[in-house]
């Protein structure tokens, strides 16, 4: 029986074509394929910069480091996220901490935030970075999220990994309208990908200018930046403390390709989201709402199981026997033992921990066919059944 995964890739002849192109040409990295996936980004979002680098988790710690996030200093993320999202923080030596999710959308919740930030104040322990997660997709509540942390003097990093090809209000995911940075993933489950990757961008000339500096082990070559008198034409500086984040073109050339169609990735996901909605609509289960606000990227189906008789785990297990290869999305981070070490533990962010407890994700991605979508409806029908 084959599993149907719960994300898959889908790359055309196209793709292949361009990453073949490259190959046969003079740069397979740090050559002309990276801005063109850059200017591929900055066009479809409306954002002024864009910097192209290795995974989604190398974007968080340049974000951080660009906002000069250091030992001593917050960082407030959720609890329902993959672990990059808290782990950026640590790698500045930063204090971490969490913000609950809303029972309703999943994502940071603007009024825990604010209840948190009005203690924080009291205390003289404000953070200087907030990092809310477009969960699965859907927008978080950036105006009200953006406009706290504006009252608070703090700064904001969008968690976009999920959320490419999503929209918010009046504008893309990833315009820059309510966060300095925005950092989107580029792994083969996303809306599009490089195969491992990810880009941070910004409206902010200065921090795209450190964040790339800093992609590339903090090393300078331009002229004008200088410190000391130019040898030669061979002369470079290190100017900061970098690593090494960079993107080669033969993803760049796979994601550039992939960008022309994210509108159509994204619409197929719908027509399957909304598919899963007609046949769950009688199930005692949690579905994922639609925002009013703005439009999901989708990149994940998570439901929330209400069953009266079988836990999530036993669901789970009957589902993996049916060869659907359903996955959870996430484990808190505040329970991972790294954290508890912190002091955190079971019972801090109960709305998190009911979510986990609960929740189940589907297979959907846009190689998913109707045929497999049926096997994973009926699937799901099966296992919710009285028995």
């Amino acid at each position: 029986m084959q599993v149907i995964p719960y994300g898959h890739q889908q790359i055309s002849e196209a793709d292949i074509e361009a990453v073949v192109h490259v190959l046969r040409s003079e740069y397979i990295t740090q050559g002309p394929a990276i801005p063109r996936f850059e200017a591929a980004l900055t066009a479809y979002c409306g954002a002024a910069h864009a910097i192209a680098v290795s995974s989604a988790t190398a974007g968080l710690h340049l974000a951080c480091l660009a906002l000069d996030l250091r030992p001593g200093d917050g960082l407030w993320t959720v609890p329902n996220t993959f672990v990059a999202s808290a782990n950026c923080g640590r790698y500045c030596g930063a204090r971490v901490d969490f913000v609950d999710i809303d029972p309703v959308t999943w994502n940071m919740n603007p009024a825990a935030l604010e209840r948190k930030l009005v203690a924080a104040a009291a205390s003289a322990s404000l953070p200087k970075i907030i990092v809310p997660v477009h969960f699965g997709g859907l927008p978080c509540d950036m105006a009200a999220i953006s406009a706290i942390a504006r009252r608070y003097g703090v700064r904001v990093i969008e968690d976009a990994a999920h959320a490419i090809g999503g929209a918010y209000e009046t504008g893309k995911i990833g315009s820059g309208c309510y966060a300095d940075i925005t950092v989107f993933s580029f792994h083969p489950v996303k809306i599009v990908t490089t195969a491992e990757g990810g880009a941070c961008l910004t409206n902010d000339a200065e921090l795209a200018e450190k964040m790339r500096v800093l992609r590339s082990h903090g090393i300078s070559l331009e002229p004008t930046a200088m410190t000391g008198p130019i040898d030669g034409p061979w002369y470079y500086e290190q100017q900061e403390l970098g690593y090494n984040y960079r993107l080669t073109d033969l993803q760049a050339a796979l994601g550039t390709n992939q960008m022309e169609r994210i509108d159509q990735f994204v619409a197929r996901r719908h027509l399957l989201a909304e598919r899963y909605e007609r046949a769950f609509a009688g199930l005692p289960m949690q579905l994922p709402v639609r925002s009013s606000k703005g439009r999901s990227a989708l990149h994940l189906y998570v439901i929330r199981s209400r069953h009266p008789r079988k836990s999530r785990g036993q669901l789970f297990v009957a589902l993996r026997a049916a060869g659907i290869g359903v996955n959870v999305h996430y484990i808190p981070v505040h329970l991972q033992p790294y954290y508890r070490r912190m002091g955190f533990g079971a019972g801090d962010f109960p709305e998190s921990e009911r979510h986990y407890a609960e929740a189940i994700t589907l297979p959907l991605f846009p190689a998913l066919t109707e045929d497999e979508q049926a096997r994973v409806i009926s699937a799901v029908g099966e296992a919710w059944g009285d028995e």
